[in-house]
């Protein structure tokens, strides 16, 4: 089975990886699996960036890593099961790269319904499954 499971989490949404985590939580005590929480906090065009407080970037990451933590916790693993982390960055591209780095053999994931724009432009989702160096388990509400 799977050793170690990256499983993305909105930080604007959390909620929307319930299915996710409970199923990424259901292959850690089935499996001995470890759990890989990842958030993306999206970089801002420099322009903007100059308009905003000194340390917004710093506070983001650290409000972001508060809200992992506590959806870590939430899982109710063996301590040290669960480990987490927050990168800046576009969401398909970091995640795909957070897999490979942190060794995960398996992203899971939820996503939404395609709808007409998905076909043409793409959803998270679709690029992770297309390029993720592992497995990838999309779960749709």
């Amino acid at each position: 089975m799977f050793e170690k499971i990256l499983v993305p989490v909105d930080p604007a949404e959390p909620g929307f990886a319930k299915d996710a985590l409970a199923k990424a939580g259901q292959m850690a005590r089935d499996y001995g699996a470890k759990i890989h929480l990842m958030a993306v906090c999206p970089e801002v065009q420099s322009f903007v960036a100059s308009q905003l407080p000194e340390g917004w970037q710093k506070r983001a990451t650290s409000e972001t890593a508060v809200i992992l933590d506590k959806i870590g916790a939430d899982l109710k693993l063996p301590e040290g099961t669960v480990d987490s982390v927050v990168r800046m960055g576009s969401v398909y591209h970091e995640v795909i790269d957070e897999a490979e780095q942190a060794g995960c053999d398996l992203v899971l994931m939820s996503s939404h319904k395609p709808g007409l724009s998905t076909y043409f432009i793409g959803s998270n989702a679709a690029h992770i499954v297309r390029h993720a160096p592992c497995s990838v388990m999309v779960l749709r509400g």
